[in-house]
């Protein structure tokens, strides 16, 4: 599975939008995040559709569907809670 393209990544520009919103998050390219040094956050495309690898929990990626609308704001909500606790 290949890193989201510069494609694939505009079909997930609102997320990115939301996503940019987070203070402690830095976008070190685009589509990938950071926080502080830590490689957090990360998009793949591959046939079956796009995906975020995000590490909300230890140090293993988990991989969330984000193709289509509500599952990116499922995913949103979901990396947005996740500040809201830490």
């Amino acid at each position: 599975m290949k890193h989201a393209s510069d494609a694939a990544l505009d079909q997930l520009e609102a997320l990115l939008v939301r996503l940019r919103t987070l203070p402690r998050l830095k976008e070190k390219k685009r589509g990938i995040f950071y926080v502080k040094s830590r490689a957090f956050l990360h998009f793949h495309e591959d046939p079956t559709g796009l995906y975020a690898d995000v590490r909300l929990s230890g140090d293993a990626f988990e991989r969330f569907a984000v193709s289509t609308e509500a599952q990116q704001l499922a995913f949103g909500n979901r990396v947005v809670a996740f500040f809201e606790t830490v």
